[in-house]
């Protein structure tokens, strides 16, 4: 099994124990079983998935890193967020925002670059949110 420790700006989210951590790297999905050899990955703004006592967990995380060493993972993240814990109308009102704020060419005040992380990230929660099983 592998023991893995979710740390945000605010400190230590989450801990958990697993047969599997699934996520999605800066260079593609990553599947990692234990006694894997030590890695540091890149985290994108993705969905991660374990099985945690048998069951299936959704995560959205906002991108961050992955370090894993002797069955232990610390994962770095901006966000996370449970499958349960992703408010749909709250998602789905950041995606319109960031969708608005792209749709306007050439504004000088608007940081395109922060809209489009914002976009990405509501999508995800979306994802997470309706097409998890």
């Amino acid at each position: 099994m592998i023991k893995c420790t979710v740390i945000t700006p605010d400190g230590v989210h989450y801990e958990l124990t697993t047969s599997i951590i699934n996520v999605g790297s800066t260079d593609g999905q990553r599947g990692i079983l234990p006694n894997h050899m030590p890695l540091v990955l890149m985290l994108d703004i993705s969905r991660m998935t374990t099985v945690e006592n048998g069951v299936r967990k959704h995560y959205a995380i906002g991108g961050g890193m992955l370090y894993l060493k002797n069955n232990e993972a610390t994962i770095l993240v901006d966000t996370f967020e449970t499958k349960e814990q992703i408010d749909e109308k709250r998602a789905l009102e950041a995606k319109e925002r960031a969708e608005g704020r792209l749709s306007k060419k050439k504004d000088p005040d608007i940081d395109y670059k922060r809209a489009e992380v914002a976009l990405k990230k509501a999508i995800n929660r979306l994802n997470v949110k309706y097409y998890s099983d």
